[in-house]
């Protein structure tokens, strides 16, 4: 408060000479750290002074006449004095506001426009978090902010680079650098697999890209509880390996790159979401640093619970936009006695997704049902990735697990239902190496498509988008034919069994024709899939690259409420800024 009444003492003092006021002399420092952030072409140290916010005046009727020139006198004096208080407080909230730590008022305005710091205070900020942490734990190298701020995998990239990446051990280091990074108002974007594919990763704002490396450690197995406690940058492949000799396995199975604080923050799912759902559904806690560096724990350890509001579920899909999740305690499930695989073709899509269908509507408990159109089969082919050839038709993958008996049934009627759709040909895994060779090519599909890419400038744009099941059938149908009237080398995959279907098209970005060709192509496809009332994303998250779609999906009044909690929990707009919701302009 010292401070402060010093600030106002200084605003209300008469002066002789003409001064810059405090605040004006405040704002001439150097500029938001996203003005100066390296991009991916070069770096720039470009300065330039920030707009100073004018505040408006307040038109009066003029005064009525005084009876004397004693009384005139005084009213003017008076009417001055009140005039310079006005305007003197004014400009002190002004100035608290814009350089003091945010108060309730700051939380109560999430439509202000952030703030974010110069160059001098990054400068702070890297020295401060190297005092409390170690020389080692921040770099400013540009080969890491390269690596941290553009993903092959994405299909939005953007050349803003972050300014610095900061690597923590402990939950303790991720507060101590939330709390410089929220003093110095510096962005900070979590980064774990770096898989994402909507540059969920990448820094419009510049900011500190904080990377969870070296918080990989699984922290305790509760084989009676089945449940295990990791940190964010446990890989779920290897967390399922440490799990075997338990007879224990965590079903969530995304991309084999996949870390776990990652898949939290996309709500990410994979094969095994059509028995088993997805991210949010095995999630039992989280431990989250705030933006200004508080930690807190969303739940304890029971597998249900009653207790206040459902905080899981807020932060689970967030995309780091809400708080940095360094500690995830997560439901596992017991291996089934038994597994199998299953592959199907068909000469149609339509009568593979017509096949699907009826298999969903049937009941009948699949593990896993994922599609692959002709195209992506001789993909896969043509890569050599697996260790056999594939007949290159549609087909359906289907994965089983349960009794001995059970599984036999399942696959008897699944059998039977394919017959009727008019399959080509039904493979049955024998054994654990027939499973594993049947399922490689649905696991190898994305990395496939991207082995064929010839020239620096052919990429893969991988999107995905869900529609209620009975409307999936016609959304494959006709996206494969606006495909191939564009003369597009796509494809189509996806887990038809919850209605989340997958495009991928090999395009030259560098040809402005196939680049127009390519997102029309991918907007067509979400526009068509609201109208299915489906979603934009079904498992790859919003990012920057769905978030004009989102507001089509939710309309603004619904944006409006997501805005609203981004604000009361991190009115700066620090965390993760410019994903999912558009920062305040």
């Amino acid at each position: 408060m010292d401070g402060k009444r010093r600030l106002a003492r200084a605003l209300l003092r008469p002066s002789t000479k003409a001064q810059t006021p405090p605040c004006r002399r405040l704002l001439s420092s150097a500029p938001p750290c996203c003005w100066f952030a390296p991009t991916r072409r070069s770096v720039s140290t470009t300065t330039t002074r920030p707009t100073l916010r004018r505040f408006g005046t307040t038109r009066r009727s003029p005064p009525a006449p005084f009876d004397n020139a004693i009384r005139t006198r005084a009213g003017t004096a008076g009417s001055m004095l009140v005039v310079a208080t006005i305007s003197s407080l004014a400009a002190y909230f002004y100035a608290e506001s814009q350089f003091l730590p945010h108060t309730e008022a700051e939380s109560a305005e999430p439509s202000r426009k952030p703030r974010y710091g110069n160059a001098l205070e990054l400068e702070k900020a890297i020295f401060e978090i190297r005092q409390v942490a170690s020389e080692d734990t921040i770099s400013t190298d540009y080969e890491d902010l390269k690596a941290h701020g553009y993903s092959e995998w994405s299909t939005t990239n953007i050349d803003q680079l972050p300014v610095a990446v900061a690597y923590p051990r402990s939950t303790a280091e991720v507060s101590d650098i939330a709390r410089i990074c929220h003093k110095y108002r510096m962005p900070m974007i979590p980064y774990s697999g770096g898989s994402s594919l909507e540059g969920n990763v990448s820094a419009p704002f510049g900011g500190v890209s904080i990377d969870f490396s070296f918080m990989d450690r699984v922290i305790d197995i509760h084989r009676s509880d089945l449940d295990v406690v990791v940190q964010p940058a446990v890989p779920w492949m290897s967390l399922n390996e440490e799990l075997e000799q338990h007879g224990l396995f965590f079903p969530v199975d995304p991309g084999p790159t996949a870390k776990i604080g990652g898949m939290v923050g996309t709500n990410c799912s994979g094969t095994n979401a059509v028995r088993y759902g997805t991210m949010k559904d095995w999630v039992v806690n989280l431990t989250v640093v705030l933006a200004d560096g508080r930690i807190i724990k969303t739940r304890q350890r029971p597998r249900k619970s009653s207790a206040g509001y459902n905080l899981n579920s807020l932060f689970v899909g967030s995309e780091g936009t809400l708080g940095l999740v360094t500690e995830i305690t997560l439901k596992l499930a017991v291996k089934p006695q038994e597994t199998s695989v299953a592959v199907v073709t068909f000469p149609t899509i339509e009568d593979a997704a017509s096949a699907a269908s009826q298999v969903s509507q049937t009941g009948i408990p699949i593990t896993a049902m994922e599609i692959m159109d002709e195209v992506m089969m001789s993909v896969v082919n043509r890569s050599g990735g697996t260790c056999r050839k594939w007949t290159e038709s549609p087909t359906l993958f289907f994965k089983f697990s349960g009794s001995k008996a059970g599984v036999q049934e399942n696959v008897c009627q699944v059998k039977d239902i394919a017959r009727v759709h008019r399959a080509s040909a039904f493979e049955f895994a024998r054994d654990q190496r027939e499973q594993k060779t049947l399922w490689s090519a649905r696991k190898e599909a994305l990395w496939s498509m991207m082995a064929l890419r010839e020239s620096k400038g052919e990429a893969v744009w991988s999107t995905d988008v869900a529609v209620p099941l009975s409307r999936l059938a016609d959304l494959i149908k006709i996206s494969k034919k606006e495909m191939d009237d564009l003369g597009l080398f796509a494809s189509v995959l996806g887990h038809i069994g919850d209605g989340n279907f997958h495009e991928s098209i090999l395009y030259d970005r560098t040809n402005v024709a196939e680049l127009n060709a390519v997102q029309k192509c991918v907007h067509d496809l979400v526009d068509r899939a609201l109208e299915m009332e489906g979603t934009c994303t079904g498992e790859h998250g919003i990012g920057i690259g769905k978030m004009a779609d989102l507001v089509k999906e939710l309309g603004h009044e619904t944006i409006g409420v997501m805005s609203s909690i981004k604000s009361a929990l991190d009115p700066r707009w620090l965390m993760n800024p410019g994903k999912i919701i558009a920062v305040p302009s």
